[in-house]
């Protein structure tokens, strides 16, 4: 990993994390209407997997739709104002949080329902197949989504028609607000992949370069017409459900441990560890770009990760000035793209 792979990773988990900061506030304010979930504490995930995606390959994901999104290079402010309720948004406004999509970068549906998407992403990789172009399909989803029925029957046809598609289990250890423990006896739901014949893995979800690794092995494998792969992501949500809730359901220590294995603070130690990690020298023309990495002399410098993180927090403060000033939808537009 050289440093602008370093800055890359980094500087979209800061970004996915800056973002999903700002929707809280919004939400608290009443800025923003309808339930947003976020994904704070797995950023690693997102980054990580759609780091080994080509720009042709498709993702789908669960009503946690913000990392992936970020990930695969979606306009912030057309996500923001999407959030927003605003014509200017991906959906102009209709969709909201939980059913974003932005064909451009492959990002063909978020869903509300859970689990919903795997059985797309099943139709997305057979068409992937029959055009034998190489692509691949990446479905993110939770672990509540293990005890549905779409669950195994995805699983079953992925292994049977031998299809290019990665399963991408963002296991937080809870589906809203009930624990694994509550709702299933299998502790490792890869186990489930396993009895189809398909390639799985347990992972830590919040190592990025773990992840990464992994999908690309995945990827390579569909690529090749291995058929799919199960790739479990051990990870956690440091934020409620959804914003507002109480989490009456977990423990303040259990929150803190896992607050000790936050992925942009793994990240950062492990930048530190391999000399990566350090502000960027200034040119002989005067101050260094933000987190740029390569000084006057054409030396390595260090990922500045303040540097990084001011980029992300002021590239969402300007999606959120977009998204508020820009205007609603006309009442003549309700039955506009609407489809049956």
């Amino acid at each position: 990993m050289d440093t602008g792979e370093a800055r890359r990773l980094l500087g979209t988990m800061w970004t996915i994390r800056a973002f999903e900061e700002r929707l809280a506030e919004l939400v608290a304010n009443k800025q923003l209407p309808g339930l947003v979930h976020l994904s704070i504490g797995q950023e690693a995930t997102a980054t990580g997997a759609c780091a080994a995606l080509r720009a042709d390959d498709y993702v789908y994901t669960g009503h946690r739709p913000d990392g992936p999104f970020i990930a695969r290079g979606a306009d912030l402010n057309r996500m923001m104002a999407e959030l927003a309720g605003r014509t200017t948004g991906y959906c102009h406004g209709k969709a909201g949080s939980m059913h974003l999509v932005d064909v451009e970068h492959g990002l063909l549906s978020a869903t509300g329902i859970v689990g919903g998407n795997l059985p797309l992403g099943l139709g997305s990789a057979l068409v992937c197949q029959e055009r034998g172009a190489g692509q691949v399909v990446a479905v993110f989803f939770g672990d509540g989504a293990s005890n549905a029925g779409y669950f195994h029957e995805s699983l079953n046809l992925a292994s049977l028609w031998r299809l290019p598609l990665i399963f991408v289990c963002e296991n937080n250890g809870y589906a809203e607000f009930t624990p694994l423990s509550a709702h299933t006896v299998i502790e490792r739901l890869a186990v489930h992949a396993e009895k189809y014949g398909i390639p799985t893995t347990t992972l830590d979800g919040q190592d990025v370069l773990a992840v990464r690794a992994a999908v690309q092995e995945a990827v390579d494998h569909a690529r090749g017409g291995g058929g799919p792969t199960f790739l479990e992501c051990l990870t956690y949500r440091l934020s409620g459900h959804y914003v507002g809730d109480p989490q009456r359901y977990r423990e303040a220590a259990e929150l803190a441990e896992w607050q000790e294995r936050d992925p942009i603070a793994r990240f950062r130690r492990h930048l530190a560890g391999v000399g990566l990690l350090g502000p960027a020298a200034p040119s002989a023309g005067g101050e260094a770009a933000p987190g740029s990495h390569a000084g006057a002399d054409g030396a390595r410098d260090g990922v500045d990760e303040a540097a990084l993180e001011r980029e992300a927090r002021e590239r969402v403060e300007a999606a959120v000035r977009f998204a508020l000033d820009s205007p609603w939808p006309s009442p003549d537009e309700v039955a506009t793209e609407v489809y049956a």
